[in-house]
């Protein structure tokens, strides 16, 4: 009998699933290389936690999996405190809720307590539960923006972030070693659904969180907006208009046909609100309703996408502009040179432009939020006001110290209320800064590496230009080189080369989660005469050759 099919045998044992169960057994009956795919491996369990498809074995996300990431958390608590406590949430995709019970009753069989939040509810709302009781870690259920087949677990810890090192391998080491030994958690293993040690959470939970969300808003700024939203299938609605309310706004228009929790998202491919046409129902019901701003959260709301009403149709800001408006409005809104603002290498270079104009500290971060609001906790004298990325993750305040939905889309509310209130619109706004700061243009190109050596020819270009870099890229002479995967850069070793250009950057990062190279571009152009559509077009044409040399540049590598 093969490793595979003694691994699928042993996981039968201790399956609580009948459906994946049977998709065990049939796999044993194939036998074959879709037995080894499934029960060869494991998925990996990174610096965030655990992701991938639903499925039966240890490659795919099932109850199994979930209770032997549940007790490799509680083993490690158990290991640094006397009496840890865990708060667990979850969104509405596919078993979300079972993963979430079946974690609890684990951690109260190893003697952690654990509060379990009521119902589905965004990741906001988790990972300000875990900063308000002082919990010790955090679990959230959730496969975020993933596509429709995918769940997934993330882990925060005592500082309410995301893990990272050595917390993340010391879980995953003892994931492990469940495996290797065979000894997975089974139901046996699992405390009784009302142990003293399981505390199940209410309504006064939510309410927690949604004061203080809504209290982010000024009773004293303009309200008076006519709002189009769409939670996309998710578990953001109830929240983000209870916040909204309660912040001084009329409740929101909100798309009636992606405004249940569904995990099956039946009207869009993939959940990602960046995807083309993920926005068309909320743009349509924006024109309807004569919207002045138009949201949509991912499905646990901890993004925000906007668009905006331009005379001509709605145009869908990026990330980079979403970041720019809000930290303007943060930062013009308060005082003191102690205020802090983050964002990630991969993001625009405007934050920083921001930051020295109105005199607050900046620091830039490898991607995730993981490493986003690792400055204001390493610096007690810095006070954190905000952070983002590109990938349409906001963090405003410190009510959570993870990306937030909500809160984001209450501050942006409130700067385009300001701005109406003020017979202006957002794209002045957005046009403000690109006089002040040069018209920021910044664009992404993905250059995939298909086929069972594509990881092997990824890293054979990246470490051929390392030894070998580009002295100019579209016409760009190339100024200067830093390697993260070196000693040196102040951040933790990352797969990222960035190169700063006469004119414009690059950089280049391998996905993480699939055999494709990112690639960055950004350029500035100053605006003159003040004709801000010239120079706009400008910029976006100049990015986009920027951009287009790269890839070609390393097609013409060997890709």
């Amino acid at each position: 009998m093969s490793d595979a099919a003694t691994a699928a045998r042993r996981w039968l044992e201790v399956d609580p699933d009948p459906e994946t169960r049977a998709e065990t057994v049939k796999l044993l009956a194939d036998g074959g290389s879709a037995l080894e795919e499934r029960f060869g491996g494991r998925l990996e369990f990174g610096t965030a936690g655990i992701r991938g498809a639903m499925g039966a074995g240890p490659m795919r996300m099932n109850r199994v999996l979930a209770r032997a990431t549940a007790a490799a958390v509680g083993r490690v608590l158990l290991a640094d405190h006397e009496a840890p406590t865990v708060a667990i949430g979850y969104d509405a995709r596919r078993q979300s809720d079972l993963f979430a019970e079946d974690s609890a009753r684990v951690l109260a069989g190893l003697g952690v307590a654990s509060l379990l939040l009521p119902g589905p509810l965004p990741t906001p709302v988790l990972a300000h539960t875990l900063l308000r009781t002082g919990a010790q870690a955090g679990i959230m259920v959730t496969a975020s923006h993933n596509p429709r087949p995918d769940n997934g677990i993330k882990v925060y810890w005592s500082d309410g972030a995301q893990i990272v090192a050595p917390i993340d391998s010391r879980i995953s080491a003892l994931i492990e070693e469940q495996f290797e030994v065979g000894v997975l958690p089974d139901d046996d293993d699992l405390a009784d659904p009302d142990h003293p040690l399981l505390t199940r959470g209410t309504a006064d939970d939510i309410e927690s969180y949604v004061v203080a969300a809504a209290g982010l808003s000024g009773v004293d700024m303009p309200h008076d907006l006519v709002v189009a939203y769409t939670p996309l299938h998710g578990v953001g609605r109830t929240v983000l208009v209870d916040t909204l309310t309660l912040a001084g706004f009329a409740p929101p228009h909100v798309v009636a046909e992606q405004a249940e929790p569904d995990g099956a998202f039946p009207t869009v491919e993939f959940p990602n609100p960046e995807e083309p046409g993920v926005l068309d129902l909320v743009l349509a019901l924006a024109d309807d309703v004569e919207a002045d701003l138009a949201i949509a959260n991912d499905p646990d709301a901890d993004r925000l996408a906007v668009a905006i009403p331009t005379g001509s149709g709605w145009r869908p800001l990026t990330g980079d502009e979403i970041g720019g408006l809000l930290a303007e409005h943060i930062l013009s809104g308060g005082a003191g040179g102690d205020r802090l603002v983050v964002t990630t290498l991969v993001s625009s270079r405007l934050l920083s432009a921001q930051a020295a104009h109105h005199g607050v500290r900046y620091a830039d971060t490898l991607t995730g939020f993981k490493w986003i609001v690792r400055p204001g906790l390493a610096d007690p004298s810095a006070r954190f006001v905000f952070g983002y990325e590109e990938a349409l993750g906001y963090l405003v305040g410190d009510l959570t110290h993870d990306k937030d939905g909500i809160t984001a889309s209450v501050a942006f509310a409130e700067l385009a209320a300001a701005a109406k209130a003020a017979g202006r619109s957002v794209l002045d706004l957005l046009h403000d800064l690109w006089r002040r700061h040069g018209v920021h243009r910044t664009a992404l190109r993905s250059v995939r590496f298909d086929g069972p050596d594509g990881d092997d020819r990824m890293a054979a270009l990246l470490a051929g230009l390392r030894a070998s870099p580009p002295t100019e890229v579209a016409g760009h002479p190339v100024l200067a080189i830093t390697d993260y995967a070196q000693p040196g850069t102040g951040l933790a070793p990352a797969d990222l080369l960035a190169l700063d250009l006469d004119g414009g950057r690059l950089l280049l990062r391998p996905s993480g989660t699939e055999p494709m190279l990112k690639v960055y571009g950004e350029v500035v152009g100053a605006v003159r005469d003040d004709d801000v559509a010239v120079t706009e077009a400008a910029a976006d044409a100049s990015v986009a050759t920027l951009v287009d040399a790269a890839v070609a540049l390393l097609i013409g590598s060997g890709t």
